[in-house]
């Protein structure tokens, strides 16, 4: 079967492997899409995301959707549309036993972040347990349920941060992962939605996602003291700082995005003056059944899907999916 492998920085490979058997307790999926993740475009362009280092050939993907190929136990037919979940839980702790995508000791579908590394659904054929799997709705397009993944990090976001109807709310960063929280947060009620960005076209492809009204960053000044909820998606501390001073006092801010490793600038004091509450949302538990439900009820989530690549044509899509100017989801179609 053909495989992508990232070998290290700028150094990705469609290759030729055995197709995987599955075990009594697995079942093997015939790929049909995987979407490209901002931890993917770090692992292929800088051969790191944070300080996980490619140290052995990495297939990347955690964003999927096929078709069961072969289920030993012959639960799921041959045919069967699904997607995965693409963690693999780690061990409980006390305090943290309803979260498990906080338990340490777990893995996710291509992540560098073990050793060996937790291989991805980047191949035309992918073997995963079968608690991991979930049948899709026959109305469901196995392009659009490609989105299932990125949809439950920003549904989890949304839980989070508590109820949403009614609320103002900022999303900071409309990248693929803001554009979800964009979509989902106006499904879910909110009063008034708001996209920034750097980029004019990453702010028309929020508006027709639902955003009420987009921030151009560098030209359009964010009011201060205003946003309920505040979901940061960009990954900048300065969008940190920004987002302090922007939510209304007691207001919420929801840390999405990834910040790069080590030390960062942010202006905290207003976060205590203003007692705002600042919490993380990593990853996501059981969402990724409701975004199967949201993105079968609502096909216009699908509009943030802008390009598709064959597999031979994998370092393109990438350089395309790094560029926000021109790309929203970019798919990659086994």
């Amino acid at each position: 079967m053909k495989s992508l492998q990232i070998h290290g920085k700028l150094d990705m490979r469609l290759e030729e492997v055995a197709i995987p058997e599955p075990a009594s307790h697995q079942v093997r999926i015939k790929i049909a899409y995987i979407g490209i993740c901002g931890s993917d475009l770090h692992y292929f362009f800088h051969g790191a995301n944070g300080s996980f280092i490619v140290k052995e050939p990495l297939i990347p993907g955690h964003e999927l959707s096929g078709t069961i190929d072969l289920d030993p136990s012959g639960e799921y037919e041959s045919g069967t549309h699904v997607t995965v979940h693409p963690a693999r839980f780690g061990k409980s702790q006390p305090g943290i036993e309803s979260r498990p995508n906080i338990w340490p000791e777990g893995n996710y579908l291509g992540s560098a972040a073990t050793w060996p590394h937790t291989q991805g659904a980047g191949s035309e054929y992918l073997v995963v347990e079968k608690t991991m799997v979930r049948a899709l709705p026959d109305s469901l397009t196995l392009k659009t349920a490609a989105l299932a993944e990125p949809l439950g990090v920003a549904l989890h976001a949304l839980n989070i941060a508590g109820e949403v109807r009614g609320q103002k709310i900022l999303v900071s960063g409309s990248g693929p992962i803001g554009l979800m929280v964009a979509a989902a947060a106006k499904i879910k009620g909110a009063s008034e939605i708001t996209t920034s960005d750097l980029l004019e076209s990453a702010l028309t492809r929020a508006r027709e996602l639902g955003a009420d009204k987009s921030i151009h960053i560098g030209t359009d000044q964010l009011p201060e003291n205003y946003y309920d909820i505040i979901f940061e998606c960009s990954g900048s501390a300065r969008a940190i700082t920004s987002s302090i001073a922007a939510v209304r006092r007691g207001g919420t801010i929801v840390q999405v995005g990834m910040l790069p490793a080590g030390d960062q600038s942010i202006t905290i004091a207003p976060l205590v003056f203003k007692e705002l509450s600042l919490l993380g949302a990593f990853r996501f538990n059981t969402e990724i059944d409701e975004a199967i439900t949201m993105l079968d009820a609502h096909p216009l989530i699908a509009k943030a899907i802008t390009h598709t690549f064959s597999p031979d044509k994998a370092v393109e899509a990438f350089e395309v999916a790094k560029d926000s100017a021109v790309s929203g989801k970019v798919l990659i179609e086994f």
